[in-house]
């Protein structure tokens, strides 16, 4: 039997609306967002260059690299621009509990290899 592990981050307000914090999960880098009405995790390395998603504009259920503009959905992982590429992040579920964000360290879809 998998037990899910899950890990406490830190008080919702630490991560204001339609932005993205990194963090140092056992051996992986994790970006956490604050949609407003939700949180979604990813990795924190765009599957094309490695640029990290945390410092990307999020825009709805998006958030755009920083470093090549590439669009990733927080939803699936999967990039939406440019649309000839079918890589994608892992996603982790993410739940809230006593005002803090936790994450579960299986992530929650098998991401393709970068581009």
């Amino acid at each position: 039997m998998n037990q899910r592990q899950w890990i406490r981050i830190g008080p919702c307000e630490h991560i204001p609306p339609q932005a993205g914090r990194a963090v140092a999960l056992a051996d992986r880098d994790v970006a956490v967002f604050n949609l407003g009405d939700r949180f979604l995790a990813v990795d924190d390395a765009c599957p094309h260059q490695g640029g990290p998603l945390s410092d990307g504009i999020v825009s709805g259920n998006t958030v755009v690299c920083r470093l090549h503009s590439w669009k990733i959905n927080l939803e699936s992982g999967c990039v939406e621009r440019p649309g000839s590429q079918k890589a994608c992040v892992h996603t982790y579920e993410t739940r809230i509990e006593d005002g803090e964000v936790l994450l579960c360290l299986t992530p929650s879809n098998t991401a393709t290899s970068s581009v």
